[in-house]
């Protein structure tokens, strides 16, 4: 059965001082007797811990900057931890960066196939599915046309619809709702709904508080890399509003 286990999970990037911006200052940063800048630790993740279980969804939520995706890269095996343990059972479809995996110059319908071939589906299935795919996303009239003429919208419900007809087990998703129109974010929701339903972990990333409050069973408040609140929707988003609001 698809779960997510995240214990105690750190993350440290190195942020290095005075970067050289000519050739100049590299050739003099380069003599031995030059001292070398010091560098910084910077922690984006500190003692992270949650759990998803089959047909479990988590929101996630906090200001840029706070982690989240450094926690999204992390759980889709993208970038490895610094310390603690991360354990991923089931297979994964992710939207994460609107139009990641398209290729500018290829049409909606061959961006489906190159799309569908990233995330392990095989041409013969993806053809098979190629009408439902273009029916859920809305953009029948756009489909042969390059989609380096899309709009972000038109992106976002192209990518949205391959992710969800790939058989995924667990689906991480980054703020792609809220790029949609209305009538696009409610057949997500009912998407989303039914998918749950059948099983399929989720992981929602998104500013979108109300997404959180409507379509997750729990949800954690990142904030500087620490875990400020965690547990049901309501509370959390109650807490990470308060926090903006004093802010």
């Amino acid at each position: 059965m698809a779960s997510i286990q995240v214990d105690r999970v750190w993350k440290r990037f190195v942020l290095k001082r005075d970067r050289p911006d000519s050739v100049g200052q590299l050739m003099v940063q380069m003599l031995p007797w030059h001292t070398r800048p010091k560098s910084t630790p910077f922690w984006a993740l500190q003692d992270v811990s949650f759990s998803v279980g089959p047909g479990e969804s988590i929101g996630i939520v906090g200001d840029n900057g706070s982690g989240k995706s450094t926690l999204l890269k992390i759980l889709t095996r993208t970038m490895l931890p610094t310390s603690g343990r991360v354990a991923v059972r089931g297979k994964v479809s992710s939207l994460i960066e609107l139009g990641a995996g398209f290729h500018p110059d290829f049409s909606g319908r061959e961006n489906i196939v190159l799309n569908a071939s990233i995330l392990g589906i095989d041409r013969r299935t993806i053809l098979k599915r190629m009408d439902e795919i273009i029916d859920f996303a809305g953009i029948e009239a756009f489909i042969d046309t390059p989609v380096k003429y899309y709009s972000t919208g038109m992106n976002a419900r192209l990518g949205f619809s391959v992710a969800i007809h790939v058989d995924p087990e667990i689906m991480v998703v980054d703020e792609v709702l809220a790029v949609g129109d209305e009538a696009f974010q409610r057949r997500c929701d009912e998407r989303i709904t039914r998918m749950r339903q059948s099983g399929i972990s989720f992981v929602l990333v998104t500013h979108g508080l109300s997404s959180v409050e409507r379509l997750t069973d729990k949800a954690i408040w990142l904030s500087h890399g620490l875990v400020r609140a965690a547990g049901a929707p309501r509370d959390v988003v109650a807490a990470y509003r308060g926090s903006v609001e004093r802010n």
